[in-house]
């Protein structure tokens, strides 16, 4: 009765071990998908916090496993924030080639209608996660050089191509850009020679049918040709469009700073007038005041002339007053002394 019971217990202990470890997968995961989300010069300092904190904890594969995790590059990140920010227009990328897949199997008279339109569709989505890349960088602090706007869609192109997540790169933890996909890339959307054969063989072909089986297969390489065809004019459509979608924003960027160049210049213009305007006024003043300035002289140079005549007048009047008191002074003297005779002589009598 106790081995029972031992089996049980043991059975208990190894399914709470599952628990546990399963919680902590969880969590691992969670962690790792916030490393992604978080801005790009934050990464490597959070990436090392949480390798040492799982190491304090006793989980050294886990810390080696967050250790080994690279920064990604801007393109990179921006792809993430994309996935994380943006995830229905993400998620609608992706869609856009299983609709491109779903087309294969589409009525032969509609075809490649289908086909186009799901490219297309593709283009537009393309295009609108592009303009979002632009801004979210913008925001960030980041430059949005063609270059990098080109490498984001090469990479979002390269996501798209994968029949499953599975098959490629996990969407939001990219540490690297992503090779465009070429024509062998694409090439993955269109079902294999293998599916096609599956296919025939799960219909049995009588021999009054075996002299259709050229015709069937000829029209196969036929629509297979026009396949391709449609996806490398699709691949160079999207270079035309990164590569002007890189002009356009080279050549907003020169008009901005052309527009900033102009403000300056504006401005420095601007300023140069008010100063030419005062110092103008200032020479103004100061010749007003030079005026002023000469005409008050001038009156004081007249003032002071005449000032000096009259001085030399008044001298020349009180020279001669002076001589008129010594004049004066020798008659008065004189008519003393004649005066005192005379009493002398009447004194006398």
């Amino acid at each position: 009765m106790i081995q029972p019971k031992q089996k049980r217990n043991s059975r208990s202990r190894e399914m709470d071990d599952e628990g546990i470890e399963s919680e902590t997968r969880g969590s691992l995961e969670d962690d790792v998908d916030a490393l992604f989300k978080i801005p790009l010069a934050e990464f490597t300092g959070a990436r090392n916090d949480l390798a040492a904190r799982l190491k304090r904890e006793g989980l050294a594969n886990d810390s080696n496993f967050v250790k080994a995790l690279a920064k990604p590059s801007i393109s990179a990140w921006a792809v993430n924030q994309l996935h994380w920010n943006h995830r229905e227009a993400f998620e609608r990328l992706l869609s856009t080639s299983q609709r491109f897949r779903q087309s294969q199997t589409s009525h032969p008279a509609t075809r490649m209608a289908d086909l186009r339109g799901s490219l297309d569709a593709r283009g537009e989505v393309l295009s609108h996660l592009s303009d979002l890349a632009t801004v979210l960088l913008r925001e960030a602090g980041h430059n949005p050089t063609p270059d990098t706007i080109h490498r984001i869609t090469t990479t979002l192109e390269a996501l798209s191509a994968h029949a499953t997540p599975s098959d490629g790169p996990t969407p939001g933890r990219l540490s690297q850009d992503v090779d465009p996909p070429g024509f062998e890339s694409l090439a993955s959307l269109i079902p294999t020679a293998d599916t096609t054969k599956r296919n025939e063989e799960t219909t049995k072909v009588t021999p009054s049918q075996k002299s259709g089986s050229a015709a069937t297969k000829t029209q196969h390489a036929t629509q297979a040709g026009k396949v391709q065809e449609i996806l490398q004019a699709e691949e160079t459509r999207q270079a035309g469009i990164a590569a002007a979608k890189g002009s356009l924003q080279e050549a907003r960027r020169s008009l901005i700073e052309a527009q900033r160049r102009a403000q300056r210049s504006e401005a420095a213009q601007t300023k140069a007038q008010t100063e030419a305007k005062k110092a103008e006024t200032e020479a103004r003043q100061a010749e007003k005041h030079l005026r002023d300035a000469e005409q008050r002289f001038n009156k004081a140079s007249v003032a002071s002339q005449d000032a000096a005549h009259r001085a030399e007048r008044i001298d020349a009047e009180a020279k001669e007053a002076a001589h008129g008191v010594e004049a004066a002074e020798r008659t008065i003297d004189k008519a003393s002394k004649e005066l005192n005779l005379l009493l002398q002589e009447s004194a006398a009598r």
